[in-house]
This record gives C-alpha cells, structure tokens and sequence, in this order.
C-alpha cells in the first residue's frame, strides 16, 4: 500500500484528503503541527505532533517510515508558528539561509529541505480535482451593477497585495476597500471591515502571481461563509482554477439560505 504524510495545519481540509486516501487505497501518515487540529485527523491510528521547526525529527520520522510523499494542508497561521516555534539544529540552520520571513520564503525552504532528502511533496488538490473554484457564480444570489464595480476593485486589490506575499484577500464595500489582509488571516480581516463599514461587505480572495500549487494554496469554505454571514456581508469572490472551494455543497446552501453569494472569477 502507497504512503503519504500529511502535514496537517487547522481546518477541514486535510479532514477531506484522508477521506479521499481511503477511497484510493492510500495509506495516510498525519503530522500535526498544532495541538489545535481537527479531531478526526488526532484519531487517525498513524497521526502524530511535531513542532514545524523539528526538521530533524520529522525527516528522520519519513525516512524511517520509508515515505517517499508528502502533501501540505489545512491552515498554517503565521502567528502560531513564531508563538510555538521550537528549531533544532536543522531548523535554526534552515531559517538563517532564508533571505526574509515572507510565507512563500519558508515554505519553499521546506520544500527544498524535503527535496534533497528524496521527499517529493504532492500538490494540495492531490486525489481532491474537484476541489478547486470554478468560473461561475455557485448561488443564486448575483452581485448588482455597482457591487460587480467593487468587486473589481477588490479584485486589484488582493492582487497586488499578493504581489508583496503580505496576504491574499481584501474586504471591500461602496467601490472602496476597507480591509487589507494581513499576518492576523482571513477572519481578522473580515471582522475589522464590519468594525470598520458595518454590513454588506464583500470578500475579495486572490491566488499569488505564481501559485505553487504544493504550498498554501489560498482556500475558502464553511468557516469563511460563516464568517461572512456573522457580519452581514453580501458575498465571497475566489480566484477560479487556482484557489480550494470546501465543504462546496454545505457553503452553497448556507450561503443562499442567507442571501449572499459566492463567485469563482478568472483573473
């Protein structure tokens, strides 16, 4: 039987690919890096915790498991990673290579560390191809004329943020944005532009200039619809072919029975 890790931050999402390894006969390695991870990921009879920082620990746990494959999911929050990192000697050597700090900078250095080690790592919608967001509207619910304006708007504006890898998706409203994502992650975001503008924002999430589609793939699903809902807001727009649409037949439904709507665009 075929074994692969899992890298397992929060969320559902790493939740689905065990789901889906069974279907293919795969048998799932779990390494979580929170103590914060779904439940059903912690019962999982090969699932372990390790702190990201341990690469000695973690090579030598793949390694002595004779496992070739790795794929990364579920949320990795910056701030939880530098408020709990511990680096061994592997890791401390690792992160004085890196020229910065940016997301992008230290997953790839992972990647590379795995890669000299004869680790290849599988993009994220491995065994899950109908996972990602479409080009159509998912709901019922349409955007009028001047939210398709400011929908535009936010468009431009995660994009760029995207340029400088600070964050992904904006909050916009009334052709303005209000909110810019930063290190706090989406909900933060989302809960400063109610704070901010009140009701009927709009959720604006983008994929980086060149999304590697291994590492961080940015994602939208239950929770964000949730989120959205919590604060009146009057819809998400994703970036089609290059971003996670989970839990699609739960959002969809709770997305119309609450009057927002849900948008894949190709940019």
């Amino acid at each position: 039987m075929e074994k692969i890790a899992i890298i397992v931050g929060n969320g559902d999402l790493p939740v689905k690919f065990l789901e889906s390894a069974k279907e293919y006969g795969i048998d799932p390695y779990p390494i979580g890096l929170f103590n914060t991870v779904s439940n059903n990921i912690k019962s999982h009879h090969n699932y372990v915790e390790m702190n990201i920082g341990e690469m000695k620990k973690i090579l030598l746990y793949l390694l002595t498991n004779n496992i070739k494959k790795i794929v990364m999911l579920g949320k990795v929050e910056k701030k939880l990673i530098f408020e709990n990192l511990f680096l061994d000697e592997i890791g401390k050597e690792l992160f004085k290579k890196m020229p910065d700090k940016k997301d992008e900078t230290l997953l790839f250095g992972v990647i590379s560390l795995f890669r000299l080690n004869g680790i290849k790592v599988l993009p994220q919608n491995y065994l899950m191809k109908d996972i990602l967001f479409s080009n159509k509207i998912y709901t019922k619910i349409i955007p009028n004329n001047n939210e398709n304006k400011t929908i535009k708007i936010g468009i431009e504006g995660a994009k760029a943020l995207t340029v400088i890898d600070a964050g992904q998706c904006v909050v916009c409203k009334d052709n303005s944005i209000i909110t810019l994502e930063g290190i706090e992650g989406t909900d933060k975001t989302i809960e400063r532009a109610y704070e901010y503008a009140g009701k009927d924002c709009i959720l604006v999430k983008m994929a980086r200039p060149q999304q590697d589609m291994r590492v961080d793939i940015p994602a939208i699903g239950l929770d964000t619809v949730k989120k959205i809902i919590s604060i009146g807001g009057r819809g998400i727009v994703a970036e089609a072919n290059r971003m996670l649409f989970i839990d699609q037949e739960e959002s969809i439904k709770l997305a119309n029975d609450n009057n927002i709507f849900i948008i894949g665009v190709k940019v």
